[in-house]
């Protein structure tokens, strides 16, 4: 049965430079979350549009997961959106499909300073009634979004 859940965050940071660090995950994740990632490689294409597969290899801190292989589904930069399903690594045992889908929206009507709203959803099937809900990927979602807006005001 399919199920789906959502996550709304605020960030101080721009909606153009927020974008733009997501998109350079690849490289900026395994830089700024060294307890998160070992590495994030470009297995397939070129590593930002549809069709590209990625390889993302965690830290023993990360429960349940050592590696993850997701394929990029949508990128639209205009309208900053990225999907893309996980392919390979633990989540396909517990998770029959799983999909996340991230935009990216200036808040306050568009004005360039005054941060950005990043709407996450994941959408998945359970392979069984056992796999207990993804929360602990909501809440890394959210901490990373934070974290990275520290950053990124840093920086």
């Amino acid at each position: 049965m399919a199920s789906k859940v959502e996550l709304v965050v605020e960030v101080k940071s721009p909606a153009d430079k927020l974008w733009t660090a997501l998109r350079d995950s690849t490289e900026l994740f395994p830089k700024i979350f060294p307890e998160q990632y070992k590495s994030i490689e470009t297995v397939e294409g070129d590593g930002k549009s549809a069709g590209t597969v990625r390889l993302l290899k965690y830290t023993e801190g990360v429960p349940m997961v050592t590696f993850a292989k997701e394929k990029v589904e949508v990128a639209d930069d205009e309208k900053k959106v990225v999907s893309y399903s996980v392919v390979d690594g633990e989540l396909v045992n517990f998770y029959k499909n799983f999909r996340v889908t991230l935009q990216v929206t200036p808040k306050g009507g568009g004005e360039d300073g005054a941060g950005a709203v990043v709407s996450w959803a994941m959408d998945f099937d359970k392979a069984s009634e056992q796999v207990p809900d993804p929360d602990v990927i909501k809440e890394t979602a959210a901490k990373t979004f934070h974290d990275l807006d520290d950053y990124l005001l840093k920086n």
